[in-house]
């Protein structure tokens, strides 16, 4: 089976992208899981009920979070009604769910989300988190995903390590740069330190780039924005499992930009 995997949606130019790729994806991998991760898909600052739906209509079956989950204040609106959709589960007390089961066919795979601690806000032990809701998982099935939102690869890379052979894939979001380190583990577990960002090609991390420029020059306050138009990417890697065993046989990257344009089938 394959798992495709898009990468932080920004803001509505990364809308746009899974709008019209995504569904050219799908017809192109025949994924049997999609998953996307939406955490700054609302003005690069959080999600939104419509968006969450809008996600869902595009061709994600999850949707999952990060440390800007909380950001825009509608998700606690929605968020214990949005069953397909995973924030972090290590914060200590948070409305939703860190763990979603989909079942495609005949295909129950569990999806995880975790944040990482280091350089960020402190939060559990997302190691000690990931342990049991994988040991919760495997009384379900052996196709595991995890979406290791976290800043340092040192840590992302831990977690790879930590959770070799327990399940299909571990894939690291939040920095919004898609890294060169695509491998299966060993044991069985695809791994990649973080499959990109989705939305603005020429900001930085997804905002524009002047504001950033100008508060690395002066150390003063600058409010960044995403841009509301220009050029566009998505970023994404496709896994592929043996549904059999829930172990990874292959991750690749994708990537679609205006250097990198849409090869599949156009």
């Amino acid at each position: 089976m394959n798992i495709l995997f898009v990468g932080d949606v920004v803001g509505a130019l990364g809308r746009e992208m899974v709008k019209e790729y995504l569904p050219k994806l799908k017809n192109y991998f025949h994924p049997h899981l999609t998953v996307v991760n939406g955490e700054n898909s609302a003005g690069g600052r959080g999600i939104t009920e419509d968006i969450y739906k809008q996600l869902l209509d595009a061709g994600a079956n999850v949707i999952t979070l990060g440390n800007h989950a909380w950001d825009n204040k509608n998700i606690f609106e929605f968020i214990d009604r949005a069953k397909y959709m995973a924030r972090p589960a290590n914060f200590p007390q948070a409305p939703g769910t860190g763990i979603v089961y989909v079942r495609i066919n005949d295909i129950e795979a569990a999806v995880i989300n975790l944040q990482g601690r280091t350089f960020m806000n402190p939060l559990e032990c997302p190691f000690q988190k990931a342990e049991e809701l994988v040991k919760e998982a495997k009384n379900r099935t052996d196709i595991i995903f995890v979406d290791f939102h976290a800043e340092a690869t040192s840590e992302k890379q831990a977690m790879g390590w930590f959770l070799d052979g327990k399940v299909s894939a571990v894939v690291g979001t939040h920095t919004h740069v898609q890294t060169a380190d695509n491998r299966v583990l060993p044991a069985g577990t695809a791994y990649l330190s973080d499959v990109g960002m989705t939305g603005p090609y020429d900001g930085i991390l997804g905002m524009g780039k002047d504001p950033v420029i100008y508060r690395f020059l002066t150390s003063l306050p600058a409010r960044f924005e995403v841009p509301k138009n220009g050029r566009k990417q998505l970023s994404a890697c496709l896994i592929q499992i043996d549904k059999k065993t829930g172990k990874a046989k292959s991750i690749e990257r994708i990537l679609i930009n205006d250097d990198t344009p849409f090869f599949m089938g156009q």
